[in-house]
């Protein structure tokens, strides 16, 4: 089924019936979406003079005992609240892996905030084609980098991983050391000749009795608040400073000013009514899929593509990784780690000596469980599954998704439609290779891997890509819409490239760098305006 020619169906005749709103609220600012994104965007605003306003579609997920019930949250999806969306080759309907919750994404994430490598900003030869270069270099993000890990509490160690970039600071603190299981594999690895190091990781998790509470954190809520999700480190600060979070909202559109260059407000529904929100600025951190979806879906006469799409790049280019789940069992020895996720290795990251072409990273998983397996394997007696996750290394193995123009997002008749067709496979299957050999040597002989599909897109990213060019790009290297002079995108749409490495700290890096430039802006705007009196 080819790519449909999205987004060309015109409008009947201008706004729909939802331009009539039952309520009107005005703001400085308005944030569209409160995770890693458009909650850091918030804390970086607190403190300015601007009124500011988060939308989330979201609620509060509440802190109860079902966090940390297997069952509940994997078997059950007691916290899985996306749309059905759909596979645009095949039309076949699937549940994607978001999360609608005030902190968005976060709330379920393993707390895995690495920094990308130096040369993921660089143009990187891979063996299925470039990598793009960023329009701006890792040195220029290296400051609010560091301001990041101080704000997500990202504990660390530089030194232990070759491919580590220039840090200004140590990190805020130190590194969550393995437990003896994971600490027998780092050993091994090093025998081989690896360099595993332990991995930039923002929970608190440094006592065994704190372990024991976060030990089914990766991919489920934290009841303890031991995590460093956008809710609790950057939204609920910056309430306590002034913004206002506006939750169970869904913005539907944007609606342009008569001048075509500027977005004058932002239609929502909530609880059935249709909300006007009118704003100076608006900033979208909705998730690289429905930010672009609500891009391509408020389209008007004058703007048939979409807005901020005259390169005809939005919702294009979409990257998700390739993503293998990795399980290495030695049936004699029980793992009895509580919390996992602390090793990390790059050897093979960029290219090498023995890897003409980049490879990937692996990190662990959080502890696999049978109800994790469950999920996947729901033929699977549940005896036969404890007894595999009981005794199991649990790996999670990641290459460089690259961007291509047909991989995207479309809407249709208002549901989303992903097109995704993986690449650079052959370095993922290498990865896989490598990696299998040294786990059997430290000890497991036995491997399990299943390479993951279009459903597992918490890395995605891609859809609104930054650059310089307006012919080429959708966003300026400050993430401004290159068409409309007040709207920013700051999840990670706007990556042009997807890295191999958890983009969170990234997206929340960014959205300080952006948030200096529009308080930048503002003051400017302030100081020409006393100079003029």
């Amino acid at each position: 089924m080819p790519w449909p020619t999205i987004d060309e169906t015109p409008l009947p005749d201008g706004q729909p019936p939802s331009a009539r709103p039952e309520e009107v609220i005005r703001t400085d600012i308005a944030i569209i979406g409160s995770g890693m994104g458009g909650g850091t965007m918030a804390y970086a605003l607190k403190d300015s003079d601007a009124k500011v306003l988060i939308i989330e579609r979201g609620h509060r997920l509440p802190a109860e005992p079902q966090n940390s019930d297997l069952d509940e949250v994997y078997i059950k999806g007691r916290y899985k609240n996306a749309d059905t969306w759909y596979n645009g080759r095949n039309g076949v309907p699937f549940k994607p892996g978001v999360y609608y919750w005030v902190g968005g994404n976060t709330k379920v994430y393993g707390a895995c905030l690495p920094r990308f490598r130096a040369s993921d900003f660089e143009a990187t030869q891979h063996q299925d084609g470039i990598s793009p270069a960023w329009p701006f270099s890792y040195a220029d993000l290296e400051p609010y980098y560091t301001r990041a890990e101080r704000l997500y509490q990202v504990r660390g160690q530089i030194g232990e991983d070759p491919t580590e970039p220039l840090h200004s600071e140590a990190y805020p603190h130190p590194s969550l050391d393995h437990e003896p299981t994971i600490q027998r594999l780092a050993d091994s690895l090093i025998r081989q000749g690896l360099h595993p190091f332990r991995m930039p990781n923002g929970l608190d998790a440094d006592s065994s009795a704190k372990r024991a509470l976060c030990a089914t954190s990766d991919g489920a809520p934290n009841q303890a608040g031991l995590k460093s999700d956008a809710e609790k480190v950057a939204v609920n600060p910056a309430l306590a400073a002034g913004v206002e979070l506006m939750t169970g909202t869904k913005v539907v559109r944007l609606i342009l000013g008569p001048d075509g260059r500027t977005v004058v407000a932002a239609l929502a529904e909530r609880d059935g009514r249709i909300i006007r929100v009118e704003a100076d600025k608006f900033i979208l951190a909705a998730g690289a899929v429905n930010s672009a979806a609500l891009l391509l879906g408020s389209a008007t006469p004058e703007y048939p593509r979409g807005l901020a799409n005259s390169s005809g790049l939005v919702g294009r280019n979409y990257m998700v990784h390739n993503s293998t789940f990795f399980i290495g069992i030695n049936p004699l020895k029980v793992n009895r780690t509580l919390w996992q996720k602390t090793l990390g290795l790059n050897d093979w990251y960029e290219a090498g000596p023995t890897n003409r072409y980049p490879l990937g990273n692996l990190q662990m998983l959080g502890k696999l469980r049978a109800s994790m397996l469950k999920m996947a394997r729901p033929w699977a007696p549940t005896r036969v599954l404890k007894a595999m996750s009981d005794r199991s290394v649990d790996i999670y193995l990641t290459t460089e998704d690259l961007p291509r123009r047909n991989n995207g997002i479309s809407v249709v008749d208002g549901t989303i439609h992903v097109w995704w067709e993986p690449n650079n496979l052959a370095p993922h299957g290498e990865l896989v290779r490598r990696i299998s050999k040294a786990v059997r040597k430290a000890g497991y002989p036995i491997i399990f891997t299943e390479r993951m599909g279009i459903e597992t897109n918490s890395h995605q990213c891609g859809t609104a890509v930054a650059g310089h060019d307006p012919a080429t790009s959708v966003l300026t290297p400050d993430c401004r819409t290159h068409d409309l002079d007040n709207l920013w995108v700051v999840d990670s749409s706007f990556f042009p490239s997807s890295a191999a490495l958890n983009p969170a700290l990234t997206i929340a890096a960014n959205a300080l760098r952006v948030a200096d430039t529009i308080i930048g802006a503002g003051n400017a705007s302030i100081q020409g305006s006393l100079g003029k009196d």
